[in-house]
C-alpha cells in the first residue's frame, strides 16, 4: 500500500495517543542513545562526521519533541500543511512526521 493513499478504515485511521507516545518515546530514546556514543567516542573520533551525525540527530529530537506537543494539543496525526490525516502506515515508520507524503514532496 503507498503510504500517501489514505486508509478507509476508521480504526485504522489514526493511531491513538498511547501508541504514538510509545514510538516517539523509542525514537527519543533512541536518538538520546546516538548522542550518549557519540559523546564517548572522544576526541579521537572523526570530527566532521560526528559533528554532522550530532546535527542530524539533534534535528531528528527536536522534531520528537514537536511531535510529543503534537500529541498533547491534539494536532498529531494530521497534516501541517493540508490538515487531513496522514497515513497511520507513515506514522508507524516515521512517528514524528508533521507531513503526509504528497505535502512532504511539495515542501522538498
Amino acid at each position: 500500500m503507498s503510504l500517501d493513499t489514505p486508509r478507509t478504515e476508521t480504526r485504522l485511521e489514526r493511531l491513538t495517543a498511547h501508541e504514538a507516545v510509545q514510538r516517539l518515546e523509542h525514537e527519543r530514546n533512541s536518538r538520546l542513545t546516538q548522542l550518549r556514543a557519540i559523546a564517548e567516542a572522544g576526541p579521537d573520533a572523526e570530527e566532521q562526521v560526528m559533528s554532522a551525525q550530532k546535527d542530524t540527530i539533534k534535528r531528528v529530537l527536536a522534531q520528537v519533541e514537536a511531535a510529543f506537543a503534537r500529541v498533547q494539543d491534539g494536532s498529531y496525526g494530521l497534516c501541517h500543511d493540508c490538515a487531513k490525516p496522514i497515513p497511520v502506515e507513515r506514522l508507524e515508520i516515521l512517528p514524528y512526521t508533521k507531513f503526509c507524503v504528497p505535502c512532504q514532496r511539495d515542501n522538498a
